[in-house]
């Protein structure tokens, strides 16, 4: 008899097909978003799950869940489950790391540049039939090249933007936990510095670090006050590593020239003022959101799956130490 497994939101046909071969599906392809009871009763007799950034995972969850070995999430971010509540309940948790950062930093360019040069806004003025006609000092933007670069946080997705900074003939600076080996800095063109001087020294500042208790508001009142004046801020990280009111504050006292937002620190709820400022750039938390980027992040969180409930050994594990738990 195949394992039972439930995969919490829609999903490609071929991956639903790739995890048919292997498992008893349970597929929420309606995708309706499961409240709480739901999820729960849905993985009450499954073995694994296939689990989104919406999908909460903690030791409630899994103390109604005794059958179940592997969560897989479709993401890289994890901040939805709880990992040692995991590895207490001898579950694997895996994410789906490295298949999306190009298209990541593609969007943090989209962002850069909409914000940068007011696209959002003048696209706007042009559809309500506001435009009448060109002159001079029509919807002045910043010039991005020859612009400092500012990037918080440097693994892959952070490199990646800087490699394509170099066609704008930026000045490329990065502070992140760790520094980045010496033929890395080369490749990238990225000169490592303190946080204090990357916050002081950026036209346009870029944040590329996970959530986590220890990056919880890491841009706040403070930080934005170090920034320089006219500054742009784009974060296509996760939401609650800005301080949203202290951003829509800086940005609403004209202090800061305006900022690129892909996530939210209350997703999908806006901070109220965000919406009406016309000097920012809001998606809906779609920066990895390419059909073939998406496709191969279901995939691999399918391959893991797979892994997990047949070696108990899937190659994105996040928490090896549940095998010491019991």
């Amino acid at each position: 008899m195949k394992p039972k497994i439930l995969v919490t939101r829609e999903i490609f046909d071929d991956v639903l097909e790739y995890l048919a071969g292997h498992f008893e599906v349970v597929s929420n392809q309606e995708d309706h978003p499961m409240d709480r009871q739901t999820l729960t009763q849905n993985l009450a007799d499954k073995s694994g799950v296939m689990t989104t950034l919406v999908d909460r995972v903690d030791a409630d969850l899994l103390a109604g869940c005794p059958e179940l070995k592997a969560v897989c999430n479709i993401a890289v971010g994890f901040n939805n489950i709880d990992l040692a509540a995991c590895s207490k309940a001898r579950v694997m948790v895996t994410n789906t790391p490295g298949v999306l950062d190009d298209s990541t930093a593609d969007f943090t360019w989209a962002l850069i540049l909409a914000t940068a040069r007011r696209v959002v806004e003048s696209d706007a003025h042009l559809r309500a039939g506001q435009w009448k006609g060109w002159y001079l000092k029509q919807f002045l933007g910043f010039d991005v090249h020859h612009a400092t670069l500012g990037i918080l946080g440097f693994g892959r997705i952070g490199q990646r933007v800087a490699r394509r900074a170099a066609g704008f003939e930026m000045t490329v600076l990065y502070h992140s936990r760790r520094r980045a080996d010496p033929d890395v800095e080369r490749d990238c063109k990225a000169t490592f510095v303190s946080k204090e001087e990357l916050l002081a020294r950026s036209d346009i500042l870029t944040l590329h670090v996970p959530y986590a208790p220890s990056t919880h508001h890491l841009i706040g009142r403070a930080e934005l006050a170090m920034l320089k004046p006219g500054a742009i801020l784009i974060n296509a990280a996760r939401g609650g590593v800005v301080d949203d009111a202290a951003l829509a504050e800086a940005l609403a006292s004209g202090r800061l020239g305006g900022a690129g937002l892909d996530v939210f620190e209350n997703e999908p709820a806006l901070h109220p003022a965000l919406p009406a400022m016309k000097n920012v750039v809001l998606t809906p938390h779609i920066a990895s959101s390419s059909a073939a980027t998406r496709n191969a992040m279901a995939m691999l969180a399918a391959r893991n799956l797979v892994a997990a409930l047949t070696t108990g050994n899937p190659p994105n594990l996040l928490n090896p130490e549940y095998l010491r738990k019991g």
